[in-house]
C-alpha cells in the first residue's frame, strides 16, 4: 500500500518531470542539429549540461517519493525508464495527474 504524496512533493515531482521532458528535446531537436548540422558545439555542451541537472533532479524527487511510499516500485521504474524516452517526462506528468484525480474521488 502506498502512503499519499504531500501535495509539494507531487507538484515538485511534476514539475521536475515537464522540465526533464522539456530539456531532453531541447538536447535531441534543437542543440544536436545545431551541432551536426550548423558546426556550432558548444550547444550541445550547454544544453546537455542543463539537462544532466535537471534528469539529476528529477531522479532524486522520484527516488524521494519512492523512499516515502508515495509511488510503487513498478510506478517508480516505469517513470525512470520514460524520463529516457523523448516526451517521456510527459507521460509521467499525465501518469501523476491522473493518479492525483483517482485518490481525489476514493
Amino acid at each position: 500500500m502506498t502512503a499519499e504524496m504531500p501535495s509539494d512533493q507531487r507538484r515538485g515531482l511534476r514539475l521536475a518531470s515537464r522540465f526533464e521532458a522539456v530539456t531532453l528535446l531541447t538536447l535531441f531537436f534543437i542543440a544536436m542539429p545545431l551541432k551536426y548540422w550548423l558546426g556550432f558545439p558548444i550547444a550541445v555542451s550547454i544544453a546537455g549540461t542543463i539537462h544532466g541537472i535537471a534528469f539529476l533532479l528529477f531522479a532524486w524527487m522520484l527516488f524521494n517519493a519512492f523512499g516515502y511510499g508515495g509511488l510503487r516500485v513498478g510506478e517508480s521504474l516505469k517513470m525512470m525508464a520514460f524520463a529516457f524516452v523523448p516526451f517521456g517526462g510527459f507521460f509521467n506528468d499525465r501518469h501523476l495527474s491522473r493518479r492525483l484525480k483517482d485518490k481525489g474521488k476514493g
